[in-house]
């Protein structure tokens, strides 16, 4: 079983060693976050492409090394695992089983099934696991949150989600994602269940290839309109869409018995000029990266406490495991055209 003594180096110093598996576009992202929190230490890095581990490394005075060897090595406690998809439920096994606190991004793997054997390991061996949902750590998004949790609206009726990339991701990508519904939706998954109080029973989705008609030969959908149903009649609504020609568009809003609470977009500044022609105001930031930076170094932040505090780690394998069966039950009410009971998952 790991332990809270198992995971600090053998100084007893109060600080989390993390060896970083994955030194892409998402791994400089976390690197940068582990580098900024003041109770851990970046000490290795590895990664398939030796050219991005080695700049990764030198850029913040970690070792390169191997996913074998970070995962051997004692004096290294906790991992953050972002590699692709199909790795990480290996990966998570792995570091189960060498006693590490794990941080992984999202998606624990694509099938259910694997995921549900994946988290049978994890709970085996005690392993502590985060999985990487970064915007419940939006201060936006937290701040909403927290005063739905505060009654500041009441009880939840309903739930908008608006989820809009500025632009498709590569075509090499989108046959390997899994789908919108896994790939892109499952973190407004996540966010419906954040928000609503109670967990959905039923799932009705709709989507289209709009964007690009060469998506409907993976097949896949580049546009969609999920509705989500609790067991107390509460309602979640998502809107997806891999193209937004004003930028990252990224909202919330949540209706209650006593009023509405919204967090809006995020723009690139807050100056606004008036004018003969009307208002014009700077455009939203571009995409995830700049929206969600701060909601990485706080989610990345809240890992480290939490290993070092020996506290339980949120959002869990559950958490992964809940969103995934939403985003399977969504492609199959998509595929069949009907609404899919959650029980059926």
């Amino acid at each position: 079983m790991t332990t809270l003594e198992s995971l600090l180096p053998s100084t007893g110093v109060a600080a989390l060693s993390i060896g970083l598996i994955g030194a892409g576009r998402i791994g400089k992202v976390h690197a940068a976050a582990i580098v900024g929190t003041a109770s851990a230490q970046l000490v290795a890095v590895c990664d398939a492409d030796a050219d991005a581990a080695d700049d990764l490394a030198y850029r913040h005075g970690a070792t390169v090394t191997s996913a074998a060897d970070i995962l051997a090595d004692d004096s290294i406690g906790a991992v953050l695992i972002a590699t692709s998809t199909d790795s990480h439920a290996d990966l998570v096994e792995r570091a189960a089983r060498a006693g590490k606190a794990i941080f992984c991004e999202k998606p624990l793997d694509l099938d259910v099934a694997r995921v549900r054997a994946c988290l049978a390991v994890v709970e085996e061996t005690g392993a502590p696991l985060m999985v990487g949902f970064n915007r419940r750590f939006d201060p936006n998004f937290r701040a909403l949150h927290d005063q739905i949790a505060a009654g500041v609206i009441g009880d939840v009726e309903t739930v908008c989600i608006t989820s809009r990339d500025p632009s498709p991701p590569p075509m090499a990508y989108l046959a390997r994602s899994g789908g919108l519904f896994r790939d892109m939706t499952i973190h407004d998954f996540d966010m419906a269940r954040f928000v609503l109080g109670e967990e959905p029973v039923s799932v009705s989705a709709a989507g289209s290839a709009l964007v690009d008609a060469a998506l409907a030969s993976l097949p896949d959908i580049d546009t969609a309109a999920i509705t989500l149903v609790t067991a107390s009649g509460r309602i979640a609504q998502i809107c997806n869409s891999r193209r937004a020609t004003y930028g990252y568009d990224q909202r919330v809003e949540v209706h209650g018995s006593t009023g509405m609470i919204r967090a809006d977009n995020v723009h690139e500044s807050t100056v606004e000029v008036a004018g003969s022609g009307g208002y014009v105001r700077r455009p939203l930031q571009r995409f995830f990266v700049e929206r969600y930076m701060a909601a990485y170094r706080a989610e990345v932040a809240a890992f480290v406490r939490a290993v070092l505090d020996g506290t339980h780690l949120s959002p869990d394998g559950d958490a992964g495991l809940r969103a995934l069966v939403l985003a399977e039950a969504a492609a199959r009410s998509h595929a069949e055209r009907r609404t899919v009971d959650i029980d059926e998952i």
